[in-house]
């Protein structure tokens, strides 16, 4: 492979490593400026049949676009491309320069407890990320886990499920599949090992980390318990006592015992900083000794158990009557008790109450249903749905545990059962304005918007204030985008409750569809009024000023988004492109660094932000930003034209007409294009040529004809 070019573009260099899954190599990307260095990942099916291709194929594709969309985290490599070639799949990303963990976690150097916490949290913080967007790591070791070079941050590479597209092997005849189990030894949890990982197989896989680093031992070294199978370590090292129960916690052998996510074990691990915590040396418990007990001589009882049993016999149908109401009144008083509880939202006491309640009747319908509606408020759902069931079991035409049940269904994503449960109620009692809104939501759902629209105007003829039925009635119709309709039935939703936000800027995003941006402002200014705090609103009343040229307003409107969320990308992004528009082209700068500290992978910003330093004359800069820019994109002809441009006014016409010419040949009707490459041309026998200058915000021009910088598609900052 080495000195190989792959789809003529990625010139292998060198040899990184290889396995039964494939091969990873550095290359060159010979179409970017500098032929920055990459990582190219070669996978190869374990089979070559049209079947076992095809799902191959498909799970390239599927996992390419997990991989494009993990790397939008700054501490995750970015996906650059992908591609098939001669039946063998590569993924080429960024390239990270850095070592990995097994230089700094080394057998016989254990690392303090701060040490270790401080990695544990740092790839936590990782790991929390990767569970959002619903992934499964499935590889956590040392050698997957990059010191990077540049910032000393750790960075999280190889993930798992790539590796299962070269594994999948099918049988043809049988119609049959088996994947090979994917993971590093000592590192892999029993459930991931039978090929059933879940997020807390990553977990088990991190406290492994954790454990190996604390005790300098590789996971092969550490001792089972042979009842259990669970982790013996601590007799290796001195840690305080929390810690070592959230590290045993990480490792259970039984996945249900163990942390389920990242986010459980993120937030334990803080819960962990507090400084009054003793250090002590741990050591293996030592079992108990057996009991010693003395034998008496047993006396002759017969009388007594004579006369014990006639009296049992005697009492036992008293006994039984009594219990029974004893029982009774103890369930009624403890419903009773953890109603009570419930109206205070003291959930977790109302839940105890309810369940021994149902312990002491377990025919107890009302308490069951009460346990439902407990644990739904703990957002418990699947537990809730089995307690309502168990109502419904008792009673079956109990409406209130029905209704419950549909909505447990809705929020666990079940929603044809869920319709089925409000059907059931709705037979019950037609009458509830409640359940048909409910069920609208659940058809909106599905997308089946007609459907929607009638049970939302079932609920509106049941109770003409119902403003919730009239949002939702809107949102469907804005769907279907019969953008008029929706704003009528905002204008309703509004009326009947004037402080309803969420209705006011949906409002405006349809007023933006209809293309009337001054009252889409009216729209957005109200939700704001109502909800300082709702950046959703700031950022659309943010980008319609900037549709209305009001670009000082607009960016008072990002600031506030910035002050609610820092972290908002389209927010520093939007404010940056306003303030360049002011021609305060230090201040856009800025604002674009610190949406690059969000966003690394948007061409869009680069190119802006290479027109910014372009303004302020920062031609080398300038270049690096649009660099960056056709890197991302490098289809983007604007980019390589503004690029020319810069290099233009450094003199460098050679350099400035092989960007024209990357311009025009993506664009080859591009006139500006055509006219700048002439000059530069020209002027390769010029001894002095004058600079460009350019008084307009974009730079993105032919050099004799500057014209204004094309505007932020408001949609953008819509969605």
């Amino acid at each position: 492979m080495l000195g190989n070019m792959l789809v003529g573009r990625y010139q292998i260099i060198s040899h990184l490593g290889g396995g039964g899954f494939g091969e990873t190599f550095v290359a060159y990307d010979t179409q970017l400026p500098g032929k920055p260095k990459c990582v190219v990942k070669k996978l190869k099916p374990q089979a070559t049949d049209p079947t076992t291709l095809q799902t191959a194929r498909r799970l390239f594709d599927t996992e390419a676009q997990v991989l494009y969309k993990l790397g939008t985290h700054n501490q995750i490599p970015q996906l650059l491309a992908y591609f098939e070639e001669n039946e063998e799949f590569y993924l080429v990303q960024e390239f990270i320069e850095g070592h990995n963990l097994s230089q700094e976690i080394i057998p016989g150097k254990p690392l303090s407890q701060g040490q270790v916490i401080s990695l544990l949290q740092e790839i936590l913080q990782i790991l929390d990320f990767v569970h959002q967007q619903k992934v499964i790591h499935r590889d956590v070791n040392p050698y997957n886990i990059l010191r990077r070079e540049l910032d000393g941050k750790l960075v999280l590479i190889d993930f798992g499920a790539v590796k299962e597209i070269t594994t999948q092997v099918i049988n043809p005849s049988a119609k049959t599949k088996f994947t090979v189990a994917i993971g590093t030894p000592g590192y892999i949890p029993g459930e991931q090992a039978q090929g059933n990982p879940k997020y807390s197989s990553d977990i088990y896989a991190v406290g492994i980390l954790g454990i190996q680093a604390l005790t300098g031992l590789s996971p092969e070294e550490f001792d089972q318990d042979a009842e259990t199978n669970e982790i013996i370590w601590q007799n290796h090292t001195e840690v305080t006592q929390e810690f070592a129960q959230f590290l045993d916690k990480m490792v259970r052998y039984d996945f249900r015992e163990r942390y389920a996510s990242a986010t459980l074990a993120l937030q334990a691990l803080k819960d962990l900083h507090n400084p009054n915590f003793q250090t002590l040396a741990l050591s293996v418990p030592v079992t108990n000794q057996p009991s010693i007990t003395n034998n008496k001589r047993k006396k002759n009882i017969t009388k007594k158990i004579l006369a014990g049993t006639i009296i049992l016999g005697l009492a036992t149908g008293a006994s039984l009557y009594i219990i029974n109401s004893i029982n009774s009144v103890n369930a009624t008083e403890l419903y009773k008790k953890a109603n009570t509880f419930y109206e205070l939202q003291r959930y977790q006491d109302a839940l105890s109450a309810f369940e021994k309640a149902v312990r002491i009747r377990p025919d107890y319908a009302e308490a069951w249903n009460g346990q439902g509606s407990t644990l739904s408020k703990l957002k418990e759902y699947k537990a809730a749905l089995t307690a309502y069931d168990r109502a419904i079991q008792i009673q079956p035409d109990y409406l209130e545990a029905w209704i419950g049940r549909g909505f447990v269904l809705k929020n666990l994503q079940r929603y044809q059962e869920a319709i089925a449960s409000f059907d059931k109620a709705l037979q019950l009692d037609n009458n509830s304005p409640q359940v048909w809104t409910t069920k609208g939501e659940v058809l909106s759902s599905l997308k089946r918007y007609d459907e929607a629209i009638s049970a939302y105007e079932q609920a509106i003829n049941l109770k003409k204030d119902n403003y919730a039925a009239w949002y939702n009635k809107a949102l469907t119709l804005q769907n279907l985008k019969r953008y008029e309709e929706a704003v009528r039935a905002y204008d309703k939703a509004v009326e009947i409750k004037p402080s309803y936000a969420e209705a006011w800027y949906h409002r405006g995003n349809a007023l933006v569809n209809l293309q009337r941006y001054q009252d889409a402002f009216t729209a957005y200014d109200k939700a704001v009024q109502t909800n300082p705090t709702y950046y959703q609103a700031w950022l659309s009343r943010g980008n319609i000023l900037i549709s209305l040229q009001r670009y000082p307003e607009a960016v008072e409107s990002f600031n506030q988004v910035i002050q609610i969320n820092p972290k908002n990308y389209q927010a520093w992004y939007a404010k940056g492109w306003s303030q360049h528009q002011m021609q305060r082209y230090n201040e856009a700068l800025a604002a674009y660094d610190q949406a690059a500290e969000l966003k690394r992978n948007d061409y869009q910003l680069w190119y802006n932000r290479g027109n910014s330093l372009y303004n302020l004359q920062k031609y080398e800069e300038a270049i690096a930003s649009y660099d960056r820019a056709v890197r991302y994109n490098p289809q983007h002809y604007e980019s390589w034209f503004s690029r020319g441009n810069a290099l233009f006014n450094l003199l460098r016409y050679q350099e400035a007409i092989a960007s024209y010419n990357q311009a025009i040949k993506i664009k080859p009707d591009y006139q500006q294009a055509i006219q700048a490459r002439e000059k530069a041309q020209s002027q390769l026998s010029v001894i002095k040529p004058n600079p460009i200058i350019l008084t307009s915000p974009k730079p993105g021009v032919a050099p004799t004809q500057p014209t204004n910088s094309t505007p932020l598609i408001l949609r953008k900052f819509l969605r």
